[in-house]
């Protein structure tokens, strides 16, 4: 079977540690080439592969079938549609686009096309997520009456790259942290009935939201979504109270970790978190307290699905309504921090 040709449109640390290994080692995909602006750097890594001097290169080689979107928000959307419209299938980073609107008129055209979209939210096959999701499934927590995700970090410092900082409509932690925690409270909960947010700047000369906590309201459940780059002693990562009992975990993936290092996601023990979860509840009459050993990620699994879909003509791994999902639950985010109320939500 014919391999994938796939072309990334950058190879900052996106493209060098969650695209290429998987792409490169993957059977059914071919890594083709990057758009490199300036440094030059993929073939140091893949000698094979072309470095495109621009985007029109790509576009236009009809040899090319998937290309990997992973530049910065802001210019999602116009990559994304030409590509689209040169006859591609894309992966886009998170967040999907910086509107509700640009998103759905990417689905749009792609239908036009005829062509497939795929959103990377890659945290779906985070080791917590994955752990976190089969307790609930599972249901030793019973009925879920609350629950809260985090994703915070320590940055008291400004960016060292200017632009990260400025205040467009791509940048901020509500669209950087954001999707990765929405997607997954999506994913376990469905679409909520409301929405509640206060968005904030905290840190010393940033122009940038850098703080965020969301509530979203479910017949009965509530679940909460926060992230911070002024927490240097993180929470739990994952903190959930059912009605038989609750579940707590830190956020301790160590994927992206080990890709960062270096490290070949084929390697032995690939995605395996030493560090467990706490299960409090009650089986079978009894009640228990004990560790749970946490499930390995595997971000291998997106691009498996992703084969398969354009392949075999299977279910995109993230669908373009899911990206549009979470695109609309951080619009309504940012009006429920502006005006200080409760929305209800509506669903595309």
């Amino acid at each position: 079977m014919p391999k994938i040709k796939t072309v990334l449109l950058s190879y900052g640390m996106s493209g060098r540690v969650f695209h290429a290994p998987f792409l490169s080692l993957h059977p059914g995909f071919e890594l083709v080439g990057c758009w490199e602006r300036s440094k030059k750097l993929i073939q140091e890594t893949y000698p094979n592969v072309k470095s495109y001097d621009t985007l029109e290169e790509i576009l236009t080689d009809n040899t090319i079938d998937l290309v990997i979107v992973n530049t910065p928000i802001d210019t999602h959307f116009e990559f994304s549609k030409k590509a689209l419209l040169a006859g591609k299938n894309i992966v886009v980073e998170k967040a999907f686009t910086t509107t509700v609107a640009e998103a759905v008129e990417l689905k749009s055209i792609a239908e036009r096309q005829n062509k497939k979209i795929t959103v990377f939210h890659n945290r779906r096959w985070d080791s917590d997520f994955m752990t976190f999701k089969k307790i609930i499934n599972e249901g030793w927590l019973g009925a879920i009456n609350e629950a809260e995700i985090h994703f915070d970090r320590y940055k008291p410092a400004l960016s060292t790259k200017p632009h990260k900082e400025l205040p467009t409509p791509g940048n901020g932690a509500l669209k950087d942290l954001g999707p990765h925690i929405i997607d997954q409270a999506l994913v376990l909960f469905g679409w909520p009935e409301k929405i509640f947010a206060d968005i904030r700047i905290t840190r010393k000369d940033s122009l940038i939201d850098d703080w965020f906590d969301i509530v979203l309201f479910y017949p009965t459940t509530r679940v909460r979504l926060k992230a911070g780059y002024l927490v240097r002693e993180p929470l739990p990562a994952y903190i959930f109270h059912g009605a038989k009992g609750s579940f707590i975990k830190n956020r301790s993936d160590v994927q992206e970790t080990d890709l960062t290092a270096g490290k070949n996601p084929g390697d032995n023990n690939w995605g395996f978190d030493k560090d467990n979860g706490l299960l409090h509840t009650e089986i079978n009459g009894e009640v228990i307290r004990k560790t749970i050993e946490t499930l390995p990620g595997n971000y291998f699994d997106f691009y498996e699905a992703l084969s398969q879909s354009l392949t075999e003509n299977k279910p995109m791994p993230v669908s373009a309504d899911d990206g549009i999902a979470v695109m609309q639950i951080i619009e309504s985010a940012v009006a429920s921090s502006h005006n200080g109320e409760t929305i209800s939500l509506h669903k595309i």
